[in-house]
């Protein structure tokens, strides 16, 4: 890190007045004239992406009222608006979500709690995770806790028993623990893809403190964090592959899904599996039989 960090969010909350600001500015700022069908014929344009202007006609509402909601008035916004501004900008099934969250009055906008402080596990789910032997498979919390996991997960992603609870934390580690760095590949999707989980959890609940403390400490100690946070970019969990670099077995190509889990206070379950035959099904194959006995990934090296 070289300059003094900007200031992360207050323990209190996220400002919703200047995240719905930033998040319309920045989705504007990326579409480009020719995108949506708009000639520039040539001229020096002074800002990036389209003009407020330019999308208000898109979006077939007046240029004052655009500008109102760009500078984070939201009050009384109608869902139909919303939606014509969620096409004229293009914005994904998750971001259009998120623009909701952040505009919705409060008296017509989801009623949904903050996850408990300390999240608590069903038993069964413990009992789960201890019957998927060979599957790497934990269950995680809203704020990307890491709750639960199995034998296997720990073999692949590292004892995460050996943490503080308070430590046990998907963006804490991905962002300030150096063997992650090195496990994940391709590690800036994945430090992405984190932020981006956070941000669309933040616009649920800005009003959480734990996740201002988790955003706010990050945003001091990690330059990354703060510049993928400023993206203001969301996304929702779900599938996908990711490629490791395990230090006892080498190169691993996994699958992985995600399952949210009902009535749970945000839970879900993530579980990784290797194509039968593969050599990364031999890797997860012989991990198993060590489990938490291999010399694997270090998740307390350079706690700050």
């Amino acid at each position: 890190m070289d300059d003094t960090p900007e200031p992360g969010p207050h323990t209190d909350g996220l400002d919703r007045r200047a995240e719905l600001s930033e998040f319309l500015r920045t989705r504007r700022a990326r579409l480009k004239p020719e995108d949506v069908g708009i000639a520039s014929h040539g001229r020096h344009r002074r800002v990036p992406g389209l003009r407020r202007e330019e999308l208000a006609q898109l979006a077939g509402v007046s240029v004052a009222y655009y500008t109102r909601l760009e500078q984070g008035n939201g009050r009384n916004v109608s869902a139909e608006v919303l939606d014509s501004i969620a096409r004229a900008l293009r914005l994904t099934d998750a971001e259009h979500a998120h623009l909701t969250d952040l505009a919705k009055p409060k008296e017509q906008r989801r009623r949904t709690r903050a996850p408990r402080r300390q999240q608590q596990m069903r038993p069964a789910l413990r009992h789960m995770l201890d019957s998927m032997e060979g599957v790497p498979a934990y269950v995680g919390g809203a704020r990307s806790e890491i709750l639960a996991w199995n034998r296997t997960a720990a073999a692949l992603f590292g004892d995460w028993g050996v943490l503080p609870p308070a430590e046990r934390n998907w963006a804490r580690l991905t962002f300030l623990a150096p063997d992650y760095r090195e496990l994940f590949v391709d590690w800036e999707s994945k430090a992405s893809d984190m932020v981006s989980y956070l941000r669309l959890y933040a616009g649920r609940h800005p009003e959480d403190p734990e996740l201002s403390a988790l955003v706010g400490e990050l945003s001091v100690k990690s330059e990354e964090f703060r510049r993928l946070w400023a993206t203001h970019d969301v996304k929702e969990k779900g599938h996908g592959v990711k490629r490791m670099h395990h230090p006892l077995v080498g190169d691993l190509s996994l699958s992985y899904e995600t399952l949210h889990l009902p009535d749970d206070d945000g839970q879900f379950l993530s579980v990784y599996y290797a194509e039968p035959g593969s050599p990364s099904a031999e890797a997860l194959r012989l991990l198993t039989s060590w489990g938490t006995d291999a010399p694997a990934v270090s998740p307390g090296a350079g706690r700050a």
